[in-house]
């Protein structure tokens, strides 16, 4: 089963992750956990590097639309 979606909504998903994922490392229990010498992940990554990731991704949609316009004058 396909999902469509277009990318003003695939856009507005990935900034609520975003915002979930701040609102999740803002909470003083996860600050805790991480904080922990016991807290591992298998690539030393940490939530505020899921939330830039997700970042990037939003602002290279942004970019590719801004270069479709440019070079069609149509918007996704």
């Amino acid at each position: 089963m396909e999902i469509k979606l277009t990318t003003s909504e695939i856009r507005t998903i990935l900034q609520g992750c975003q915002y979930t994922l701040q609102m999740v490392g803002s909470s003083k229990d996860y600050r805790r956990l991480q904080s922990s010498e016991y807290f591992s992940t298998s690539n030393d990554v940490v939530l505020n590097d899921a939330f830039n990731v997700l970042g990037e991704v939003v602002n290279a949609i942004d970019e590719i639309e801004q270069i479709t316009e440019q070079q069609t004058g149509r918007i996704f």
